[in-house]
């Protein structure tokens, strides 16, 4: 509910609208409470597949602090992009940025035990892609039509599909523990379960912040029984600490440059995603804040900041920014439509991500309590992706669509060695499951002749017949138009 002392009515729903600092600063905090642990947790999961050590004296410690560093700072910086704006750069809304998860599924093949050798090309792929996402801005309003609902539905659950075996991973011990007796211990599932248990009580019986933070609150409740039982030492904490510096700038092109036309690929192509993402996201702030349809003018400027903060991360070594769904649910809620408030949440990040203590601290989290965190987001990935599907008319043309592309896509998640001869390039791109699933979706839904949802149909497993039984009410009267 909105706090009517901060502002009259009209001023909350005024992107333009500064409130009292005492007030702004706080409720800028909010956002970022709500959005940090999603936010630094890929780059955790990038370092992960690649091969990083996760103890404080490894020698991937300092790559490891210096990609959580990166995640905090570029979300500030892109954030501001979108608050701030610079000409035509920024929505001039309340959009706060972050690390995307979508971009997971590319980035995790790209990595996968090759160590720090991998980041070149990898933030290489980074920095073009996020140029690419930039233009998109150009004509972002004229390719909505291809990505209807049954697209980016089906594309987002793939995203959550792909993900939920990390968290399960996580939650058992981590990839490196795998095959080991201790993989899978009830020791480590008690710490999962503890954040799980924690989180969705205070999600769903608590208000506030209280309800805002309950990821963040889950993970410190999952942290402190990790130090209580014996899995956490507490000189591996102070040890972290004393080898993380109080201060540190970015590096540009800190792990170099390379051009990888799979990386290239895979980031031009799921940048597309990430903009359809994006245009969601501002439509669902402007109208849940300030009760209103977004602008073109607003839609193109979060588009622009969306990729030049993705590509402007790519050059220090930073993962691909995208804005967080979360934080317009809790703009909703707070009735706080203000830009201005989530400026102060933006430099809060920038000054935590040049702090890289607090780096270290994070670090310290244990990958079993993480996976209790990851679960519950990356299920939330899938709901989501589910909720977006059930806009979509079921008639047998968009199940058909749906069915080929699901059937693929997952099918080369679970065994990708059904492509071992295909070049490198490839290869990557196709065990994703994504890409393939997202073009085959697309494609289909621009090439089927819509007249096959009007057709009489043959039944299908389960007794289902398409629209027979899914577009009409008993009596045959069509429930609802085809959406496509």
């Amino acid at each position: 509910m909105a706090d009517t002392s901060i502002g009259t009515p009209a001023q909350l729903r005024d992107p333009n609208y500064t409130p009292p600092l005492h007030k702004a600063i706080p409720l800028g905090i909010q956002h970022v409470l709500a959005m940090f642990v999603s936010n630094v947790t890929p780059a955790i999961i990038v370092a992960g597949a690649a091969g990083f050590g996760f103890g404080s004296n490894s020698p991937d410690f300092p790559e490891l602090l210096y990609l959580i560093q990166m995640s905090m700072l570029f979300a500030g910086v892109a954030t501001l992009l979108q608050t701030i704006t610079i000409g035509p750069v920024g929505a001039a809304l309340p959009i706060v940025q972050g690390t995307s998860f979508a971009f997971l599924p590319i980035m995790i093949p790209l990595v996968a035990g090759r160590g720090v050798d991998a980041l070149a090309a990898l933030f290489g792929g980074v920095l073009i892609g996020g140029l690419f996402h930039a233009a998109i801005g150009l004509f972002i309003g004229k390719i909505r039509f291809a990505l209807p609902p049954l697209v980016t539905g089906l594309v987002v659950t793939m995203i959550g599909l792909a993900l939920v075996r990390v968290g399960i991973q996580y939650a058992a011990g981590g990839v490196p523990a795998i095959g080991t007796p201790e993989y899978g211990s009830l020791l480590n599932w008690s710490a999962a379960l503890v954040v799980i248990v924690v989180t969705l009580a205070l999600k769903f019986f608590t208000r506030g912040m209280l309800a805002v933070s309950a990821v963040l609150i889950g993970l410190i409740a999952g942290y402190v029984y990790a130090i209580a039982v014996g899995m956490l030492p507490l000189d591996a904490i102070t040890g972290s600490w004393e080898r993380s510096a109080a201060f540190a700038l970015p590096q540009p092109f800190k792990y170099g440059f390379e051009f990888s036309v799979a990386a290239v690929l895979g980031f031009c192509l799921m940048a597309f995603v990430s903009a359809i993402e994006t245009v969601g996201d501002v439509s669902g702030i402007a109208k849940g804040g300030a009760g209103r349809e977004a602008t073109d003018r607003e839609i193109q400027g979060a588009t622009y900041a969306d990729g030049l903060g993705t590509a402007l991360a790519g050059v220090f070594g930073g993962l691909p920014n995208t804005s967080f769904s979360q934080n317009v649910g809790l703009i909703a809620m707070t009735g706080v439509m203000s830009r201005h408030v989530v400026t102060c949440g933006a430099v809060f990040l920038i000054l935590c991500g040049l702090v890289p203590k607090v780096g270290g601290v994070i670090r310290t989290v244990p990958i079993e309590v993480l996976g209790g965190g990851v679960i519950v987001m990356f299920g939330m990935v899938v709901a989501a992706g589910i909720s977006m599907l059930s806009d979509v008319n079921w008639n047998r043309r968009n199940m058909v669509i749906f069915a080929v592309a699901l059937s693929v896509g997952l099918g080369l998640q679970l065994e990708p060695d059904a492509v071992q001869y295909l070049p490198d390039s490839a290869r990557v791109l196709m065990v994703s499951g994504l890409l393939p699933a997202a073009f085959i979706a697309i494609v289909l839904n621009l090439v089927l002749p819509e007249d096959l949802a009007e057709e009489a149909t043959d039944p299908v497993a389960g007794g289902l017949s398409g629209k027979e039984s899914w577009g009409k009410s008993p009596e045959g009267v069509p429930l609802e138009t085809p959406r496509h």
